[in-house]
């Protein structure tokens, strides 16, 4: 094994302090772009599904499913109501030891607001859906402006189940 900050081998003298725990394999920051078209939606779920696999992300069947459907919804988003200004999105996976990050990027300043469910409309309630899948899994679901004006929405789950109350 190479010697590129892992094991436990010499510190130096007088450092005080305890090194940081080295990363696990699956953690890291993914970043893909796609059109804002229809068909990125079964694309960018697939793409975070395998990506999930690939890096042995440790996640239950449940986690997943409620994954895939934010970034679904999040990629909807984007696709219907930001094309005309944001002709490209990205969506981004976070993997930390404890918990996963989807957000999905587009370039249109507006900032949706989760409308109030009304069971006559069919459309309208994808933050509403976004919102509910992550507290249920025990996240949190934001909305940041980026430095180029457009808008990034996020949510992060934890990896563990939350604790029961």
């Amino acid at each position: 094994m190479d010697d590129h900050g892992r094991g436990d081998g010499p510190r130096p003298a007088g450092g005080g302090g305890e090194r940081p725990p080295d990363p696990l394999p699956y953690e890291g920051v993914w970043r893909f772009t796609a059109a804002a078209v229809d068909a990125s939606v079964p694309q960018a779920r697939h793409a975070v599904r395998d990506l999930l696999l690939r890096q042995g992300v440790p996640v239950s069947d449940d986690l997943v499913h409620g994954l895939l459907l934010i970034v679904s919804e999040l990629v909807t988003n984007a696709v219907r109501h930001a094309a005309l200004l944001s002709p490209v999105l990205a969506v981004e996976v976070a993997v930390g030891a404890e918990w996963v990050r989807v957000s999905v990027e587009d370039n249109h300043p507006y900032r949706p607001t989760a409308l109030e469910a009304d069971h006559g409309q069919t459309g309208g309630r994808g933050l509403l859906l976004v919102r509910e899948v992550a507290r249920e899994a025990g996240g949190v679901v934001d909305m940041e402006h980026t430095a180029s004006g457009g808008k990034v929405i996020w949510a992060a789950l934890p990896l563990k189940p939350a604790a029961l109350p």
